[in-house]
């Protein structure tokens, strides 16, 4: 009787370490391997993001070939210099350009060249025809060796590390080879023989050291690397949250644990890296003066174009920039965007403006004026043709903002309080500010014609912008009879889907192109564009 007692309690014992000691087991298990793949995946993604990056390099280096190779100047004429260099300036990508002839570099962006200065023999050729040398030092500036692309008669330099401009964690590595093997460029110091083996094995492994991931395209192999004991912190964060779990309800287990997610990045950590690579685009606005039906100008509106092309709305990455404090360079990058794309045709029609928003951050600080400064000199745009726009919320500190933005119309430019109505700024305020224009927000444009609570307050606002002297801009008009209505009441400019819907630059340009084609150019419009900026009686 003893023996078969203590023969059913070793048999129990036994069945509880065995029913104990599986499920924790398998959850030891799975806690590893979800640590791996997601490890792996975050590897993966690191790897095609340096492909897009690298692309996005050799795209840039590409079209500011084609545009020199394009060009009807002679050879190494100031003319031909000062294209090469506007090029070499305008793509972020390109640190040199160079021109050819007879197999020797006549002249650069920097000059014309001194001494004989042989083309060399690429190392390879891109599947799009760039003529690649890895490693090439500078001839004229004598700097660090970069990698020469050529086509045609005209060459380019780019630091290596553009093509693996990619923020990484710590205790990544990464490296970009061409498909044949040929190393491009290192990040964070790889292990070489571990790249040279992991460029011909399947997209993710791992050795006895190291976890790696690899991405291909466009004759292009990325590979990122991350030695496995960086698991360690990941795979117990894993097991507290499993081993629990596999002690405790261990017959559950089995069909409840199936959970698995990519570790993505954070979107403020997303919008880091967007400002970082430059990833910002400028729409155009029209803004048209509703007396004559002149395009007198544009409101310039920031749009995020991912690599992969997608645009992600305004209204999903601006709050997160100006709490961030991101909003600022996003700032600067579409004030160099307006130049880049506008600058001729501000320089050829003077009557033309473009209006800028700009944050509670840069109103306060007053830093945004001398970076407008400074990319203005030597463009030949006037301070007059650049409209700053705030919004009633970024009058927190209106003391600051009264010398900001007496210091912007001392420069020259306008200034416009934006979506009127919806903040929390008094009349008090509005009177001791120097303005020149108030727009109208479309909530209140939305009225016309409609017999609701609100609708009185648009011709209120009107009436009040008269009293003070200021210019009055609608937003958001749609219909034919918001716009007669504003006309009516004595509106001076209006924007909005019944003129336009915002325009990508070279749409801008020619709608602009249309409208002085139709209508011409109004002494008024030139009337405004010389005033903008100065006090209003």
């Amino acid at each position: 009787m003893e023996m078969r007692r203590s023969r059913i309690i070793a048999t129990g014992v036994l069945l509880a370490l065995l029913g104990a000691a599986i499920p924790i087991a398998a959850m030891a298990y799975m806690s590893w391997a979800i640590a791996v793949q997601k490890e792996q995946s975050l590897l993966k993604l690191f790897a095609d993001r340096t492909i897009v990056r690298a692309n996005s390099t050799f795209r840039e280096a590409k079209d500011a070939l084609d545009a020199v190779e394009a060009t009807p100047f002679i050879p190494c004429s100031d003319e031909h210099i000062a294209r090469m260099r506007v090029l070499t300036v305008n793509t972020p990508a390109i640190e040199e350009m160079g021109y050819f002839e007879n197999g020797f570099l006549r002249c650069t962006s920097w000059g014309q060249t001194e001494g004989k200065i042989a083309l060399t023999p690429a190392d390879y050729v891109t599947p799009d025809g760039l003529d690649v040398k890895l490693r090439t030092k500078p001839r004229v500036t004598q700097g660090n060796p970069m990698m020469a692309l050529r086509h045609g008669r005209h060459n380019v330099l780019v630091v290596p590390s553009r093509f693996v401009d990619v923020l990484v964690d710590d205790s990544m590595s990464l490296a970009l080879a061409n498909d044949q093997g040929t190393l491009i460029d290192t990040l964070n110091a790889p292990d070489a023989e571990l790249i040279k083996s992991a460029i011909g094995n399947p997209q993710e492994g791992m050795t006895n050291d190291a976890l790696y991931a690899v991405a291909r395209g466009n004759g292009l192999v990325a590979v990122v690397t991350e030695p496995r004991a960086s698991l360690a912190g990941k795979l117990r964060n894993e097991q507290m949250f499993l081993l629990p779990i596999g002690a405790f309800i261990a017959a559950f287990i089995v069909g409840v644990v199936v959970w698995l997610s990519r570790k993505q990045l954070s979107p403020l950590g997303e919008l880091a890296i967007a400002v970082r690579n430059r990833e910002f685009i400028v729409h155009y606005q029209p803004i048209i003066e509703l007396k004559t039906g002149i395009c007198v100008g544009a409101e310039a509106l920031v749009r995020w174009k991912r690599p992969d092309g997608s645009i992600v709305r305004p209204d999903l990455f601006i709050p997160l920039a100006e709490d961030s404090g991101l909003i600022m360079p996003i700032t600067d990058q579409v004030f160099e965007a307006i130049v880049f794309d506008l600058n001729r045709m501000l320089v050829e029609d003077r009557t033309l403006h473009i209006a800028i928003n700009i944050c509670a951050a840069d109103i306060k600080s007053g830093r945004i004026l001398d970076f407008i400064e400074d990319r203005l000199r030597h463009t030949g745009i006037r301070p007059t043709q650049i409209w700053l726009e705030a919004t009633e919320r970024s009058f927190i500190d209106i003391d600051a903002a009264r010398v900001t933005l007496g210091r912007a119309r001392a420069f020259g430019h306008s200034v416009a309080i934006d979506d009127f109505g919806t903040g929390y700024s008094s009349l008090q305020y509005l009177q001791g500010l120097p303005m020149d224009a108030l727009k109208i927000d479309k909530s209140f444009v939305d009225t016309v014609g409609k017999n609701t609570a609100t609708s009185s307050v648009t011709s209120h606002i009107i009436d009040m912008a008269k009293a003070l002297g200021l210019y009055t801009v609608a937003e958001g008009i749609e219909t034919t009879e918001q716009a007669d209505y504003l006309k009516a009441q004595g509106v001076d400019f209006g924007q909005g889907w019944l003129f336009s819907k915002a325009l990508p630059a070279a749409e801008f340009i020619a709608y602009h192109r249309r409208s002085k084609e139709i209508y011409g150019t109004a002494p008024e419009v030139i009337q405004v564009a010389a005033v903008a900026g100065s006090a209003r009686g």
